[in-house]
């Protein structure tokens, strides 16, 4: 589609996305702050997404809603049923230079195909590991080679593919996919997540004592998280410990029923969030469905020495024997014997943290955002980047 406007007009970038103001996830957090760097720099934003009454919290950008449902047994997320017309004549008199893909949803096919049909650059950012949900569901598990043949024909039909680590390229690869990517690493507040926000009065308020061990998970409570291997570990450390749990979801009574002597302190936001980090001293996350790891690098800038699944994104995060652990996802007792080695050796622990902080310190947020708009200026411009 040939642009009918002056080049010497702003960049337009319309970004198409299942998820954006209605549930605070990583996905959403990171767009939004995508949206709000492309806005500071003069780019015109538009966002193509689901809404649900009231957003969450106060989002970037203007939104376009799409329609959609709420998603079958998780009624906390929504399922976007493609796009209507409404949406598309919008989009289209939006003039986007780019099209930029989230996820590949209805949605996003929808976008993928109107992109091609009208000659508009389209790109996508890679952010979940979908096809590792399905193991988690008896009823989803045979679509897997399915899935990943959706995958591979829709990324590859995408300009480039922005991936949050080498770790997640890889797999990609190994699955197939053309190589059209390009990094696009996450950043994190090193301001606000860090070892100085340890609170003796946050963990008194805990009935949690001075010395005793804090070992501390931070995830959305769903079984994809690894609930299984989670609970298994935590039950199988001998050494004298305290459980924090910071999140919330529909698999939280199968928590709660396996590690009852835990603290539940729900979902959390900000300082809050910071507080509960640092003021722990271990933390463990056994998901092997993330393609980054925001929380572990939050953990990692908050100084905790850090267990984490063998997978895309921790692997990429934590540097085994230096900033923290890794094992199988599915192995419970190495993740406890992880666990046991650090709770027995309060040296290794202050040695990782401090490690796991200065790693921490290299990913900036400002340098993410600038890269994507690179991207997007070369890409237009016909350059290799």
């Amino acid at each position: 589609m040939a642009l009918d406007r002056p080049p010497s007009e702003p960049l337009r970038v319309a970004l198409v996305t299942s998820s954006y103001n209605f549930i605070q996830d990583g996905v959403a957090l990171t767009l939004n702050r995508l949206v709000a760097y492309l806005l500071s720099q003069g780019v015109e934003v538009r966002v193509f997404a689901p809404t649900a009454g009231a957003p969450d919290f106060a989002h970037a950008g203007d939104v376009t809603s799409v329609p959609s449902l709420p998603l079958p047994a998780r009624p906390e997320y929504r399922l976007a049923l493609g796009m209507a017309g409404y949406v598309k004549r919008q989009l289209l008199d939006f003039q986007p230079d780019i099209i930029h893909i989230a996820v590949p949803d209805l949605l996003g096919h929808a976008a993928l195909t109107l992109a091609r049909k009208n000659d508009i650059p389209v790109v996508a950012t890679y952010h979940t590991r979908y096809e590792t949900y399905l193991k988690h569901y008896w009823y989803l598990a045979p679509l897997e080679g399915l899935l990943k043949a959706i995958l591979r024909r829709f990324y590859g039909a995408c300009r480039e593919v922005y991936v949050p680590s080498g770790s997640t390229r890889d797999i990609l690869l190994a699955d197939g996919l053309r190589d059209n990517f390009k990094p696009w690493p996450r950043g994190v507040d090193t301001a606000r997540f860090s070892p100085a926000k340890r609170s003796a009065a946050w963990r008194a308020q805990h009935g949690i004592g001075a010395d005793e061990l804090v070992v501390l998970h931070v995830s959305r409570l769903v079984r994809e998280k690894r609930l299984d291997t989670l609970t298994r570990a935590l039950n199988l450390l001998k050494a004298p410990h305290r459980v924090v749990i910071v999140g919330d979801g529909p698999d939280r009574a199968f928590a709660q029923a396996e590690l009852p002597g835990a603290i539940f302190a729900g979902f959390l936001v900000g300082e809050d969030l910071a507080t509960a980090y640092a003021s722990s001293d271990i933390f463990i996350f056994p998901s092997d469905s993330e393609s980054f790891g925001n929380v572990t690098l939050e953990a990692m800038a908050s100084g905790l020495a850090c267990v984490c699944a063998d997978a895309t994104g921790s692997r990429s995060l934590v540097v085994a024997g230096e900033t923290g652990l890794l094992a199988d996802a599915s192995d419970a007792q190495g993740f406890a014997d992880n666990l046991a080695t650090l709770a027995r050796d309060a040296g290794l622990r202050q040695r990782m943290g401090q490690a796991g902080r200065a790693r921490a310190l290299t990913f900036s947020w400002d340098e993410t955002m600038a890269r994507m708009l690179g991207y997007y200026k070369s890409l237009l411009a016909g350059a290799d980047s």
